[in-house]
């Protein structure tokens, strides 16, 4: 745990953490990262660093065993710690990032659920300003293309097949901080919808759907031609399409109708596409997370929370956008039908349940931190330590609880409690 000396330290400050370095699927025993001006300026050997002569850094005493690894990244999250991205107001959004933030989510986008045309570009309107700060990446919308059978806790009035002028507004509103979009394959004109989300720089993820195997993967392998021939993404950057919670919000696999979650497992393996797997020990049992893992590949897995207002805090009433959500043993749960709606874990929980369920640190972290980084197009920037690279780090002691955390450099205050 940061010192208090060390949670009031002046911007540009220097640094340095020892322990067991965790970082594009690697583990370095004995190793140290030395951060300076917001940006790392050594991350390997003890040894290594003895001789690189830097100078002048304070170190972060951390508890014995400890790892050090990059900043998580989230790239599903509707909100935490009482604050709603779906329908809070600035303040209440600020709040939710700044939480996932000092436990460990140093990048997140902040995920929109379906709702009204009027209410997502408020939300979209919220939550701009936030991105172009920098407390989140960008914007995630669930919808409002989805399958009404597998809805899960989106609200079925306000679901709709595409709209493409509809899309054209809210691609508007955000001003080029929707990064990306949850679809249904199956639905009339989703094909005109994913090109046209390629072709704005926007990353389709096909969830919440009813399709059959053969639509399910046309779809995703439109996607990833269109993504690549689109010229949005960048140099080296990772843009294929997504999942959106595999295995939630679709059919179960089945050996004589496998759907979606085979064609997704099948195109993860070859690399085509990343699934999110919310690893909570809720959503998906530990086996099968540990099944995917191993199936597909840990370079082809995005952890991820689905977190809610609820994350951080005591079990009560909540809402996810416009339903009224129960949460009782930290599981949340719809009023209205008892169907899971989202999670309350941090990312942080989910990696370190992820490693309970069998799955080695080092790819737990990758799918927490390098694959969303490249995802997002900003792996020259975070997902990994190395020197040059963004100085948002995290410690964690021998059992993945948080030690410390550091975001751009400057060590966040540590939370007064964190959801085992």
């Amino acid at each position: 745990m940061p010192s208090p000396e060390l949670r009031a330290a002046a911007p540009g400050s220097a640094y340095v953490l020892s322990g067991t370095l965790i970082s594009d699927g690697r583990a370095t025993a004995d190793a140290v990262v030395a951060v300076t001006g917001g940006r790392i300026a050594y991350a390997g050997s003890g040894r290594g660093f003895r001789t690189a002569g830097f100078r002048g850094a304070r170190e972060l005493t951390l508890p014995p065993g400890s790892s050090i690894l990059p900043g998580l990244i989230d790239l599903h999250c509707h909100g935490a710690a009482g604050g709603s991205f779906p329908t809070g107001d600035g303040r209440a959004c600020r709040d939710a990032a700044g939480f996932l933030h000092r436990n460990g989510t140093t990048t997140l986008l902040a995920s929109l659920v379906t709702t009204p045309e009027e209410e997502l570009l408020r939300g979209i309107a919220v939550l701009r300003p936030l991105a172009h700060e920098g407390l989140i990446a960008g914007i995630h919308s669930e919808g409002p293309f989805l399958s009404p059978a597998r809805c899960g806790a989106q609200d079925p009035e306000w679901l709709r097949t595409p709209d493409l002028e509809l899309l054209r507004r809210l691609l508007d509103a955000a001003g080029g901080t929707l990064k990306t979009m949850t679809y249904a394959p199956e639905l009339p004109g989703a094909g005109r919808l994913v090109s046209m989300l390629a072709g704005n720089g926007v990353t389709p993820s096909l969830g919440h759907t009813e399709a059959d195997a053969r639509t399910t993967a046309d779809s995703l392998t439109a996607a990833a031609e269109s993504l690549r021939s689109s010229g949005t993404a960048g140099p080296g950057a990772d843009r294929r399409p997504t999942v959106t919670h595999l295995f939630n919000g679709m059919p179960p696999l089945h050996h004589r109708n496998p759907g979606p979650a085979a064609a997704c497992l099948r195109l993860a393996a070859a690399g085509t596409v990343a699934v999110e797997l919310i690893g909570d020990g809720v959503h998906l049992d530990p086996e099968t997370v540990r099944m995917v893992f191993e199936l597909a590949g840990a370079d082809n897995v995005v952890l991820v929370t689905d977190s809610m207002a609820a994350t951080g805090l005591p079990d009560g009433d909540y809402e996810l956008g416009p339903s009224a959500v129960a949460v009782r043993g930290g599981v949340a749960a719809l009023k209205s039908n008892g169907a899971l709606a989202g999670g309350t874990a941090t990312l942080l929980d989910v990696v370190r349940k992820t490693i309970a369920a069998g799955v080695a640190p080092e790819d737990a972290v990758r799918a927490a931190t390098l694959v969303p980084a490249r995802i997002l197009g900003l792996d020259d920037q975070i997902g990994s330590l190395k020197p040059g690279m963004r100085a948002d780090i995290v410690a964690v002691d021998g059992d993945f609880g948080l030690a410390a955390v550091l975001r751009g450099g400057q060590p966040l205050p540590h939370p007064a409690g964190i959801r085992a």
